[in-house]
């Protein structure tokens, strides 16, 4: 009963970051310290050991994120207001160690959940992991191809939480991947008005 009480509150929480983060409103980052806490027991819970892991991770983005967007931290010293962090795209330059640095990732995470862990879905948790830690790092950066990365994690996450019976969360990833696809396209809006 537990579990489907927290999974519905994660939801919930869900719903609420994704207002924020499809909004480009910094407000994302508080409703991202809270779902981590409550993911974390449930994926515990189900074996889910990387998504547990990666919680952790997104409690601390959540921090980072919060003062990158709000101008607390990445403003020049030179600077005496705090300037809000602008959508941009990600560089080709940035855009291949990123990709590399996540395939390696992936195969570590993999790795270790196959020798170290009862998973029965090591490559598929590793790939989410992986890929959601570069999404967080992008969203954080607020690189407008986050979106892109989240539509594939998202595909992905509703099949493994069918399979894994964790159909609250099914529902939210696959809200999640709609959205992500609107996102794109709202953000894309707002670099127009804000070039």
């Amino acid at each position: 009963m537990l579990d489907i009480i927290l999974q519905i509150a994660g939801l919930a929480i869900g719903l609420v970051y994704l207002y924020y983060e499809y909004h480009a409103n910094s407000k994302v980052w508080i409703a991202g310290l809270f779902m981590p806490m409550i993911s974390m027991f449930v994926y515990f819970r189900k074996g889910l050991y990387a998504d547990f892991g990666m919680n952790i991770y997104y409690l601390l983005m959540a921090i980072y994120g919060y003062l990158a967007w709000t101008g607390i931290i990445g403003r020049s010293k030179d600077a005496e207001e705090k300037a809000p962090l602008p959508i941009t795209h990600i560089t080709p330059r940035a855009l291949w160690p990123v990709a590399a640095i996540t395939a390696g990732i992936w195969v570590a995470i993999a790795v270790f959940l196959l020798g170290a862990t009862d998973s029965t879905v090591p490559w598929a948790d590793a790939f989410t992991t992986a890929m959601s830690i570069t999404g967080t790092w992008m969203l954080a950066r607020k690189y407008i191809e986050q979106w892109l990365v989240w539509i594939l994690v998202d595909v992905v996450c509703v099949a493994l939480y069918i399979y894994k019976g964790i159909y609250p969360y099914a529902l939210l990833y696959g809200i999640y991947t709609v959205v992500a696809v609107f996102g794109y396209k709202k953000w894309r809006c707002i670099m127009d008005v804000n070039p």
